[in-house]
């Protein structure tokens, strides 16, 4: 799209120097507390932000995310996501915070040998 493009990690690394911005978060992914971290140096007041993922279960990682951008005085103008896991409801409540969220495919049950996908 010719925008910058920046990353959130889960661990301070080499390429992040001076200030961050942070988020705690529980990942279900790991089953433990994590930080978000964004270096200052990327993410500015008055940028306006898309984040993008692949998958969404609980929505932690958006809403610590979104905690970033609004600590960094940027706007968050929405999110788009892969897969949204529906039936853990953490889209339901980012839309019902009044996030602009829109994702590919939500998946509103899975049991072996079958995936239902929700309805528009």
């Amino acid at each position: 799209f010719g925008k910058p493009m920046i990353f959130a990690k889960k661990a301070k690394s080499d390429n992040i120097e001076g200030g961050l911005y942070q988020s705690d978060i529980f990942s279900y992914t790991y089953k433990k507390k994590v930080t978000l971290l964004v270096s200052r140096e990327w993410l500015h007041a008055g940028d306006r932000v898309l984040v993008v993922d692949d998958f969404m279960a609980n929505g932690e990682a958006m809403r610590g995310l979104c905690d970033i951008v609004e600590k960094a005085g940027a706007k968050l103008v929405g999110i788009g996501c892969a897969v949204e896991k529906g039936f853990q409801g953490g889209g339901d409540r980012l839309r019902e915070a009044g996030v602009n969220l829109h994702s590919l495919a939500i998946i509103e049950r899975a049991e072996p040998g079958s995936i239902v996908f929700r309805e528009e």
